[in-house]
């Protein structure tokens, strides 16, 4: 049975993610479709990246996963599929698709210039999800060839969009918020394993922040910074939200430090 994920800035009040689930049932209704969420912030494509990046890895080999958080919808920007050794990727060229191609890598990319494969051959200027997306995604899980979608295009064309590169040094470390989740957690650029490695303190501006394991690892209300299951540094505060007590946004700087106050949450405090 194929899978097809959707992820998009929709939400859930309106009928867009079930218009675009009728349409994929219509085609291939073998499908099994996974919504991986529809609150992606509006036109947020950063946390639409990171979103699909991380939970790429955890779907079966020929897992269609299809993107629509599309600001550019009705421009020139371009409707893509990408093949993957794993799967294929669907939605607009902006970035949304980056974290996987850079870091997962990439076989081959169509631009999906034959209407043959949409709802219609004059697609709505505004919901490309619905008359081109989903219709796409779906002719894949039946079968149909990445190469019969479109044009062929070069994968080092595919627009890039990528966070900051943290600065890493034997007793610093400079990060930023690449994204922000619904508990208020700041996940940041800096990868887990530099927790791994001596004695930091984190710092948000300028409060100094203990290095724990867990969210528990500090009373209710304090905060902490600890390796996410995603894979990077995350800012937490335990019961409530980092997000509200620093006030940081997306791109905010946030730092680790080597300092001899560094005091290990596993001892107890002199």
């Amino acid at each position: 049975m194929p899978v097809i994920t959707l992820l998009t800035d929709f939400g859930n009040q309106d009928t867009y993610v079930g218009v675009m689930k009728g349409v994929i049932a219509g085609i291939c209704p073998d499908a099994r479709i996974i919504d991986l969420t529809h609150a992606i912030p509006p036109q947020d494509i950063a946390a639409a990246r990171f979103t699909l990046l991380n939970a790429y890895p955890y779907f079966p080999d020929g897992t269609i996963h299809t993107v629509v958080v599309d600001p550019g919808v009705g421009t020139l920007r371009r409707a893509v599929a990408v093949q993957t050794a794993n799967g294929y990727l669907v939605g607009p060229d902006n970035g949304v698709l980056s974290g996987v191609v850079s870091q997962m890598g990439a076989i081959a990319a169509v631009s999906l210039s034959n209407p043959t494969y949409w709802c219609t051959s004059q697609p709505s200027q505004t919901f490309h999800g619905r008359d081109i997306f989903a219709p796409v995604a779906a002719h894949l899980a039946a079968g149909v060839s990445l190469s019969q979608l479109g044009t062929p295009i070069a994968l080092d064309s595919l627009v890039q969009h990528a966070p900051p590169i943290p600065q890493i040094q034997a007793n610093s470390a400079i990060g930023h918020v690449q994204y922000i989740d619904h508990f208020g957690n700041l996940i940041t650029t800096l990868p887990e394993n530099l927790l791994q490695q001596g004695s930091w303190i984190g710092r948000v501006g300028k409060t100094d922040i203990p290095v724990g394991k867990t969210y528990g690892d500090v009373e209710l209300g304090q905060a902490v910074a600890i390796a996410g299951s995603h894979g990077w540094v995350e800012i937490a505060v335990n019961g409530g939200s980092a997000q509200q007590q620093f006030s940081l946004k997306v791109g905010d700087e946030v730092q680790l430090y080597v300092s001899d106050r560094a005091v290990s949450l596993d001892e107890p405090t002199p």
